[in-house]
C-alpha cells in the first residue's frame, strides 16, 4: 500500500512538472508573443500530451504509465538539449539547420547567462524523466518479489 501510494506521489509530481511545463510554454508563446521556432513545436509535442497521459494515470492509479512518459521525456529531452546547443554552442550554430520563420538559436530569455527556453524544457524532461524511472524501477523490483 505505502509503495503504491509513494508511486502516485511520484507521478503526480511528474504530471505537476509536466502541467507547469506546458503552461509555461503557452505563457511565453500566447501571453509575451514569443513565436516558437521549429524546434520548440517539436518539444511541444513530446511535452502536451505527458499532461494527460500522467493525468489518466493518478486518476486510474495505473504505474505502467512511467513507462510512456519516461520514453517521451527522453525523445523531448534530446530535442532541447540539441536545441540549447544550438543556441550556446558557436559551432552548431554556424552548421544550424534552416529552422521556418523564427531561427533554432534565437534567444527571447537569458536569464543569468544561461536559462533559455530550450534549457527550461530540457530541465522539465530531466525531471519528468528522472520521476518516471524512479517508478519503474519500483515496479520491478516488485514483480521480483
Amino acid at each position: 500500500m505505502e509503495r503504491e501510494k509513494r508511486a502516485e506521489n511520484l507521478l503526480l509530481a511528474a504530471w505537476a512538472t509536466a502541467l507547469i511545463a506546458t503552461l509555461g510554454s503557452l505563457y511565453f508563446s500566447e501571453v509575451l508573443g514569443y513565436i516558437p521556432c521549429d524546434l520548440c513545436w517539436f518539444q511541444r509535442i513530446f511535452m502536451y500530451p505527458q499532461v494527460v497521459i500522467l493525468g489518466i494515470a493518478i486518476v486510474r492509479k495505473d504505474a505502467a504509465a512511467a513507462r510512456y512518459s519516461f520514453t517521451l521525456s527522453l525523445i523531448g529531452g534530446g530535442i532541447s538539449l540539441y536545441h540549447y546547443g544550438l543556441q550556446k554552442i558557436p559551432l552548431l550554430q554556424e552548421y544550424a539547420i534552416s529552422c521556418s520563420r523564427i531561427p533554432c538559436t534565437g534567444q527571447y530569455i537569458n536569464w543569468l547567462g544561461f536559462i533559455t527556453i530550450p534549457f527550461l524544457a530540457f530541465t522539465a524532461f530531466m525531471i519528468i524523466m528522472l520521476l518516471s524511472w524512479t517508478v519503474m524501477r519500483q515496479q520491478r523490483k516488485e514483480s521480483e518479489r
